[in-house]
């Protein structure tokens, strides 16, 4: 099972490297590219708890099978988008069905690991298992640098070997298909999918239509009372997709909150950190990776430190030193990105990587622990849709950031060579959408007026991309800051695995 979901946690960074040259070839947009990242993200957050669901109903074996179908389909047709007009929307709605696809086979192969271990020793293998989700995440980017240097389709080609060893394993496991009497709840899955799509686009849309634009709050607005309307219906409902009652818990809601402020930096980091390496710092995509390499290396010593402290005092000394070092590492190395140095940088971003290590398996294990009456994979959707949900949102609202602090700086750039100031604001867009698309230290070609301006003020433009990304930066410090903020309402002690009741072996779904 952790075979099979090695596939869903790389996938969510691995694209992030290869983002530049997949802009390049097939001349999306840098929002369009954002939607790529954030479709996978999204569906795996809107659609996790009807994976649960229906593993539940049809049984697990047969659904982690169904989902590494659907994923690794999705990802050899990703590989295969075609050049022109229709490259994009293929692009995204294949990442889509990736997330599908790996919503239906994380909850599913969790339940198989809750089924086959007994109580006694499934708070250890589920440390595991959670431990794995964050190493492999950030082994995203450097799998994606070596592949990229062949060509950035293989960023996808490469799940097709993991699945086919997955489905084979699978088979050789002989897993029983348990299955749970009950009902699949459609309207929730709708109303969740709904909202969380919603409120995301009205983020990722802010600076096409402008933060002033009723449509971009009326995406969000309505995407959050879709959700609140999902809130309700689920208290009402016999066979709820999300059972709520976990969240009177208040150890177990402080954790899901600390979850959600560290997700909004963790994932989006790799996006934003790969394409400055390669924008800024003129990097190539392994150059790239190693930068994030720094980062890996703190979050992997402070994954291991925080699951010890969890085991001696319990996750609210971790959640609160994870708030601190990410806050002040964040903050530091925002102040470092405009030296345009990688080596200057790497401490900083060590300091960043060990404040999220600091967190995400603690929390996200210390969460299930606390959750007494329902099953661990009840808890789990739960915790895994905050991630996931987060994770989008801090793509969204970072990309949007981003795009509106670069168009600014540029705009005085052009305006500080002549260019008029309404000129100078179309220009500065054309070349904010451009930029991302031109990685390296090749100059870019094409004979207008934004080709040839952007050749003469390259550096500048270099520069006012890492001007820019001090905000996204500075914004994931904000994140961790609040994290730790929130940790201090933990009440603290070390939680005891309940036992779960030994006659419902498969109860490991949400529902």
């Amino acid at each position: 099972m952790m075979f099979a979901v090695a596939m869903t946690f790389i996938d969510q960074t691995i694209v992030a490297i290869a983002a530049p040259d997949i802009v390049r070839e097939l001349d999306l947009s840098s929002s369009g590219m954002q939607w790529v990242v954030n479709a996978y993200l999204l569906a795996l957050a809107a659609f996790f708890a009807l994976g649960g669901r229906l593993a539940d109903l049809y049984g697990p074996r047969r659904v982690v099978v169904i989902g590494t179908l659907v994923f690794v389909v999705s990802s050899v047709l990703c590989g295969c988008v075609p050049r022109g007009d229709v490259s994009q929307t293929w692009l995204i709605v294949f990442r889509a069905t990736q997330g599908f696809g790996a919503a239906l086979l994380f909850p599913a192969a969790l339940a198989v690991v809750v089924a086959v271990f007994p109580p006694e020793r499934r708070g250890r293998a589920l440390a595991l298992f959670f431990g794995l989700s964050g190493a492999l995440t950030a082994l995203g980017p450097l799998l994606g640098g070596w592949l990229t240097a062949w060509t950035w389709r293989a960023v996808f080609w490469v799940n097709v070997p993991v699945a086919v060893v997955a489905l084979v394993l699978t088979a050789l496991a002989h897993i029983a298909d348990r299955r749970r009497p009950g009902t699949l709840d459609i309207r929730g899955a709708v109303l969740i999918a709904v909202g969380m799509g919603l409120s995301v686009l009205g983020f990722q849309q802010a600076w096409s239509w402008g933060w002033d634009s009723a449509a971009t709050w009326g995406c969000v607005a309505g995407g959050l009372v879709v959700l609140a309307v999902f809130v309700g219906y689920e208290r009402g409902v016999r066979h709820p997709l999300i059972d709520l009652r976990v969240f009177r818990d208040r150890a177990f809601t402080v954790d899901a909150v600390v979850l959600f402020f560290a997700m909004l930096a963790f994932v989006p980091l790799f996006f934003f950190a790969s394409v400055y390496a390669q924008v800024s710092l003129s990097a190539s995509p392994n150059q790239a990776a190693l930068f994030l390499l720094y980062f890996f290396a703190g979050f992997a010593i402070a994954s291991q430190w925080g699951g010890r402290i969890l085991d001696k005092q319990g996750a609210r000394p971790a959640l609160k030193l994870g708030g601190v070092l990410g806050a002040v590492g964040f903050a530091l190395w925002a102040g470092e990105l405009t030296n345009l140095s990688m080596h200057d940088q790497w401490p900083y971003a060590a300091l960043a990587g060990a404040g999220i290590g600091f967190i995400l398996a603690p929390a996200s294990t210390d969460a299930v622990n606390r959750a007494i009456g329902p099953s661990y994979g009840e808890v789990t959707g739960i915790t895994q849709t905050v991630r996931n949900y987060a994770a989008s949102v801090g793509l969204a609202v970072f990309g949007t950031v981003l795009t509106h602090e670069m168009t600014d700086h540029v705009v005085s750039t052009l305006e500080s060579r002549g260019v008029a100031s309404n000129e100078a604001r179309d220009m500065a867009r054309d070349i904010t959408e451009a930029v991302t698309g031109n990685s390296d230290s090749r100059a870019p070609t094409g004979t207008g007026p934004t080709a040839e301006t952007m050749r003469d003020v390259m550096d500048a433009v270099r520069m006012d991309f890492a001007e820019a990304n001090q905000w996204v930066f500075y914004g994931m410090a904000i994140a961790l800051g609040i994290a730790f903020l929130c940790a201090l309402r933990h009440p603290g002690g070390r939680a005891v695995t309940p036992a779960r009741a030994e006659e419902e072996p498969a109860a490991g779904m949400p529902g």
